[in-house]
C-alpha cells in the first residue's frame, strides 16, 4: 500500500507550513497562527513571482550568476527591502513579511540570488544605522533593485571569528583611506554598495572598540572585485573577492559610530542568524515534499516500513523545528528574541537540513546524484548554511555562554 505521509493531516497543527509542491491552496497558510490574512495575500504574490523565475534557474547556475535585470524585476514586484519605511520607498511591512519571502524562495529550491541578504541584512544596516542623507540616497535605490547591496566581513584569515580581520581604514584629514581584502562575499560581484568592516583603531584596548563600518560604492578608485567564485552549490549567487587599494572614503561613508562597528555587528547578527535558520527550515520542508512525492509515485519504495519510519522522523523533526522557528519569529517581531535563541535556531535548523537532504538523496538512489534532480541540487545548495552567518561551532559557543559561568 502506498504510504500517505501527507501534510493534509496536519492542517490543524499551527506550527507546520505546507509548501507549494503539494498544497498550493491559500487556506493552508492559516495553519500558522503567527500570520494573518494580509500576510497570506502577500505570500500568494511572492509565491507567484518566485515561480516565474524557475525556468531560468538552470541557465543562471551554468553562467554562475543571475541576469542583472532580475534585481530590477524583484524590485518592480515590490519584493525588495519590504520593511523599509515608506518615506524611503519601501512599503513599511513587518518582519514577518520578510520571513514569507525567505520561505517562498526556498520553496522553489532557492531560486534566484541572495535577495534576503540585500534586503534584510544590508538594507537593515542602512535603516538602523544610516544618517538621514544615507537613507534618502541609498534605500530608495535598494528598494527598486537599482542598487544591489552586500556586506564584507570575511577575510582569508577571518571567517566566523571576525577578530582576525586585517582590513584597515586610516584617517587622512577628514577622509578615510581603506586597504585590505575580503573573500566569499555573496552578491559581491554585482553589488553597487558594500558595507565593509575595517579596523579603525589598532591601539584600542580591545578589538570590540577598534572597528568601524564603511559604505564603499562601485566605481570608487581602488575598489575592485574578482570574478565570481566557482562553488559546489548556490551557483546562481555571485560570490567573489573584494579588494581595497587606497580607497579614499569621505566622512559620509562611515556607517554608524566610529569604532563602534563591533557593537553594531552584534546588534544585527541575530537577525542574520534568524534569516539563515528560517531559510534552512523552509528548505527542509521543500526537500521533504519533493521526496514524499517521489516515493508516493513509486509504490515499491513507499511500501518499505524502514522508509515509512524515515519519513515519519523527517516530518516530526520539521514540525518541532517549525514550532521553535515560529516562536522565534514572533519574539523577534516583538524585539524580544535573544542572541542565544537566534543561534540555537541557526545551528539546529541548518544541521537538520543537511541531515534531511543527505538521507533523502539516499532514497532517490543514483538519480539523486544527477544535477537536474531537485534534491541533488538541494544537497549542494544547503551545505554552506551551517558555515556562513557564523559556523555552527561558533553558534554553540554563543549558546554555551548563557549556560556555563566562566570564571
Amino acid at each position: 500500500m502506498c504510504i500517505q505521509i501527507s501534510i493534509e493531516s496536519l492542517r490543524n497543527y499551527t506550527s507546520y507550513r505546507p509548501v507549494t509542491s503539494c498544497s498550493p491552496r491559500l487556506t493552508d497558510f492559516n495553519t500558522r497562527a503567527i500570520f494573518n490574512e494580509e500576510h497570506d495575500n502577500f505570500r500568494k504574490k511572492a509565491r507567484q513571482f518566485f515561480k516565474s523565475l524557475v525556468a531560468n534557474q538552470r541557465r543562471w547556475e551554468l553562467q554562475g550568476i543571475i541576469d542583472t535585470d532580475v534585481w530590477r524585476q524583484v524590485g518592480d514586484a515590490g519584493l525588495l527591502c519590504v520593511t523599509a519605511p515608506k518615506q524611503y520607498g519601501g512599503i513599511g511591512a513587518d518582519y514577518k513579511s520578510s520571513v514569507i519571502l525567505w520561505e517562498e524562495q526556498m520553496y522553489k529550491n532557492g531560486v534566484g540570488s541572495f535577495f534576503p541578504l540585500h534586503s534584510d541584512i544590508v538594507g537593515t544596516y542602512i535603516s538602523d544605522l544610516g544618517t538621514k542623507e544615507q537613507k534618502e540616497r541609498i534605500l530608495p535605490k535598494m528598494v527598486t533593485g537599482e542598487m544591489i547591496g552586500c556586506i564584507a566581513m570575511t577575510e582569508p584569515q577571518a571567517g566566523s571569528d571576525i577578530q582576525g580581520i586585517r582590513t584597515s581604514a586610516v584617517k587622512d584629514g577628514n577622509d578615510w583611506i581603506l586597504n585590505g581584502s575580503k573573500v566569499f562575499i555573496s552578491n559581491g560581484y554585482l553589488a553597487d554598495l558594500c558595507i565593509a568592516v575595517a579596523i579603525t583603531d589598532p591601539n584600542a584596548k580591545s578589538f570590540a572598540h577598534g572597528i568601524s563600518l564603511f559604505l564603499v560604492e562601485r566605481g570608487m578608485e581602488g575598489y575592485t572585485r574578482g570574478q565570481p567564485l566557482q562553488k559546489i552549490g548556490q551557483k546562481a549567487v555571485d560570490t567573489c573577492e573584494l579588494f581595497f587599494d587606497d580607497v579614499r572614503l569621505p566622512p559620509s561613508a562611515l556607517l554608524g559610530q566610529e569604532n563602534k562597528g563591533f557593537y553594531h555587528l552584534m546588534q544585527q547578527l541575530p537577525r542574520e542568524r534568524m534569516l539563515v535558520g528560517c531559510l534552512a527550515l523552509a528548505h527542509s520542508e521543500y526537500i521533504f515534499e519533493q521526496t514524499r512525492d517521489f516515493l508516493n509515485g513509486n509504490g515499491s519504495l513507499s511500501e518499505s516500513q524502514e522508509i515509512q519510519h524515515k519519513l515519519a522522523e523527517f516530518k516530526t523533526d520539521i514540525c518541532v523545528g517549525r514550532s521553535f522557528a515560529d516562536q522565534c519569529i514572533q519574539l523577534f517581531q516583538e524585539s524580544r528574541l535573544s542572541s542565544s535563541s537566534a543561534s540555537m535556531l541557526k545551528y539546529w535548523a541548518t544541521d537538520l537540513t543537511n541531515r534531511i537532504v543527505s538521507e533523502c538523496l539516499q532514497l532517490y538512489g543514483e538519480s539523486g546524484c544527477m544535477e537536474e534532480n531537485n534534491v541533488g541540487r538541494a544537497f549542494v545548495f544547503s551545505r554552506v548554511q551551517s558555515i556562513y552567518g557564523g559556523s555552527n561551532e561558533i553558534m554553540k559557543e554563543l549558546i554555551a555562554r548563557d549556560i556555563v559561568s566562566k570564571k
